[in-house]
């Protein structure tokens, strides 16, 4: 035995590499070209087998699920249990692969029965995943055991991956694709197909967006769902649907007949029950659950407000309105895991069914190729009938004298040694050579297939056209369920006074994750951050305050205190909730109203901007601050004085007048300091009573003398005065 002294971290790198990657390929992320992963690819290959087609009986699914960890899935029966629950779930799959039979759960959250009472079988569509698997189109792997063989992958004759959507969380790497309409991939295959070199927009003139299961309304805008199918990152925000009935008088009741995506109904009623309770919906009288099969919430309204003016407070304040995330990192047809936009997934979709066709003509191609040899074997012994049996009936080796007489192969010899003596009848050579003609002209298709790209592109098409015969638009399945909306301009009805006025303190940290806890004078040693991260920003608010962010692309958003995230934890990453991009955060701050703000970019230009125009009403805020390429803005302050003062990073200190920068609602400003190979990198407001103070080695430093740093806007400055910092930042103090 022999003992082999390697580095902790060498060992640890390498099995925890391989243990990511076991994680990435094996249960995390889908498959681009069937949209499986390997427990749904195993669990539906195992129903496969046991035949357990749509007009074929139910099974139990205890029966399935031991198959499944039997012979191909080596793990708990729970997790495969889950699945298979999953996949027969109409409200969690747009397109059900499992049709279940007994209680598989509900869109409360209610779990399904134990798996020894519930029965399954496959759905039609989901045979479409498998078709040809028989006929060498994947290629098939050794089972854990070695007893048996599996699939590579399915054949997948429809876009699962988008068609059903898929989520995972890998190390380091997630997925979230949401499902979308079948017939509308249809569109966009065929039209890729005769247009090569489409675009993700020529596409995207086919696939309108997500079409959830639970149905819906996306209130995202056109522009922002071409940018997220563009990048095949994004969101979106996707809203109840509701409609009014009219009641006594001239009144109304609220009717939310359907729900986001993957929000539980029951979560939504203990929301707004929460609201009534707390008098945060002072317009609603009382809520109540109506729900058979169809969801049916029924809202009761004090006052004839508008409904939509309603529905919008309750949007503010619960899941009834909520973001769903795409994030198409899949693995790609080389094995390689990375994120794609919609046109690549489709073309790789695409370039899949190219194989599987290509080898399943291959593979038909061989079969008639053997059968036509057979066949003119047979044609022979007909035409020499009585010589074949008298050397049957006489030689002791009549197979090896048949091949050397009538120059037959092997094959040809053993097919005619094994024909009935009830088909030795004259009528079967005239059907022989019908169906040696037929399978010349079989083979002669086949060839065609293979070498003419126009033939293959033309199975696909019809393939295609097939699908959307049977589950297009038309269809009750293959029907539009999410419909779209612009955003609504309508506030939500909200009395502050509802609110409970109190103190909070908002964490911002460097890596842009926000939390709020009640109180203000926190114990900051007790503030916990994510491995890597620390604080950045810290605001004492109240909860009835409104917050105001700047990034670094000029953009401006606004935040009410109570809304951001109070539980346990890191927080909520500022990305969830506004439209920031990878742009970081300048300045946090509270709304004042008629309140003057000092906007400054790194190009050295500047304005002053008044505090209303700041608000802004959506995720996506306002562009405030125009920047030249390659320019951030750096300063978003509030004016406390009345004169300026800013450093460059050629260390050249400017003071002004505060009067000399003009006030504007947006724009690029005005220069407030001049450079030449050099950026503007602080500035701030300040009482030229009060001097100018900085930090310097940990202490606060003031300079009242000003005089030889005065002069006009725009100017250059003068080298600042001894003990200010080099770095430039020199007016963060607090």
């Amino acid at each position: 035995m022999s003992v082999q002294n390697i580095e902790f971290t060498n060992a640890l790198s390498e099995r925890y590499l391989s243990y990511a990657l076991s994680t990435i390929m094996a249960r995390s992320l889908p498959d681009v070209r069937d949209g499986l992963k390997p427990v749904h690819r195993r669990l539906l290959y195992a129903m496969l087998q046991l035949k357990l087609n749509p007009d074929a009986a139910y099974k139990k699914c205890a029966r399935v699920v031991g198959d499944v960890i039997g012979k191909y899935h080596p793990h708990g029966d729970i997790a495969v249990y889950d699945t298979l629950v999953r996949l027969a779930q109409n409200f969690s799959l747009r397109y059900p692969l499992i049709d279940g039979q007994g209680n598989f759960g509900s869109i409360d959250g209610d779990n399904a029965a134990a798996m020894r009472y519930t029965e399954s079988r496959m759905t039609e569509i989901c045979t479409f995943l498998m078709a040809n698997i028989d006929q060498d189109t994947v290629d098939f792997r050794p089972t854990y055991d070695d007893s048996d063989l599996e699939p590579v992958l399915m054949p997948a004759m429809f876009p699962n991956l988008l068609a059903n959507g898929s989520e995972g969380i890998a190390v380091g790497m997630a997925t979230s694709i949401p499902s979308h309409n079948l017939h509308e991939l249809c569109d966009a295959m065929l039209h890729i197909i005769d247009n090569p070199k489409a675009t993700v927009l020529d596409i995207l003139e086919f696939v309108q967006g997500p079409d959830f299961p639970t149905g819906g309304v996306i209130i995202d805008d056109a522009n922002s769902i071409k940018q997220s199918y563009t990048i095949g990152r994004g969101s979106f925000k996707v809203r109840a649907r509701f409609h009014t009935e009219a009641i006594k008088g001239d009144n109304y009741k609220i009717i939310i007949n359907e729900i986001p995506y993957q929000v539980l109904k029951s979560k939504i009623l203990e929301q707004i029950a929460a609201l009534l309770k707390d008098k945060k919906l002072p317009l609603i009288n009382n809520i109540r659950d109506e729900s058979a099969e169809e969801i049916r919430i029924v809202i009761e309204t004090k006052a004839s407000y508008p409904a939509e003016a309603v529905m919008e407070s309750l949007f503010k304040f619960t899941n009834l309105e909520s973001r769903i995330q795409l994030n198409m990192n899949v693995i790609g047809a080389n094995q390689v895991p990375r994120v794609m936009n919609l046109l690549e997934v489709l073309q790789e979709f695409l370039a899949h069914r190219q194989n599987i066709i290509t080898r399943k003509s291959k593979f038909l191609i061989t079969k008639i190729e053997h059968r036509l040899e057979i066949l003119q074997g047979l044609k022979i012994a007909y035409l020499n009938i009585d010589e074949i049996i008298s050397i049957i009936r006489e030689e002791d080796e009549p197979k090896q004298i048949m091949i050397d007489k009538f120059n037959l192969t092997d094959i040809q010899a053993e097919a005619i040694l094994n024909i009935r003596l009830r088909s030795l009848r004259k009528l079967d050579e005239y059907e022989i050579i019908n169906e040696y003609n037929n399978l010349q002209k079989q083979h002669a298709e086949l060839t065609e297939v293979l070498a003419n790209p126009k033939q293959l592109w033309k199975i696909v098409k019809s393939e295609i056209k097939t699908l959307q015969s049977k589950f297009g638009i038309s269809t009750t399945l293959g029907k539009r369920r999410t419909s779209f909306s612009e955003p609504s301009n309508i506030p939500a009805i909200i009395d502050l006074n509802t609110i409970l006025r109190e103190p909070v303190t908002i964490f911002c940290s460097k890596m842009g994750w926000i939390r709020c806890l009640k109180g203000h004078n926190h114990d900051l040693s007790t503030i916990k951050y994510k491995e890597g991260d620390a604080e950045q920003f810290i605001l004492e608010v109240y909860s009835t305050d409104k917050v105001i962010f700047c990034s670094t692309e000029g953009r401006v958003f606004t935040i009410a205190a109570n809304t951001i995230y109070q539980g346990k934890g890191h927080g909520e990453a500022i990305k969830l909730i506004v439209d920031i991009g990878n742009h970081s955060i300048t300045n946090m701050f509270t709304y004042t109203p008629d309140q003057q703000i000092l906007l400054a970019s790194s190009s050295g230009k500047g304005f002053i901007v008044m505090s209303n125009d700041l608000l802004a009403q959506t995720r996506l805020g306002k562009q405030i601050m125009t920047l030249a390429d390659n320019h951030q803005c750096i300063a978003c302050i509030p004016v406390t004085g009345d004169t300026v003062a800013c450093t460059g990073s050629n260390r050249k200190l400017l003071i002004f007048s505060l009067n000399e920068i003009p006030i504007m609602k947006r724009g690029h400003g005005v220069v407030l300091q001049k450079f030449k190979d050099a950026l503007l990198t602080d500035i701030t407001v300040f009482d030229a009573t009060s001097g100018l103070s900085w930090r310097h080695n940990n202490k606060i430093k003031t300079e009242k003398d000003l005089i030889n740093w005065r002069a006009k806007r725009s100017s250059s400055g003068k080298l600042p005065p001894a003990g200010f910092p080099k770095d430039g930042k020199a007016f963060t103090i607090t």
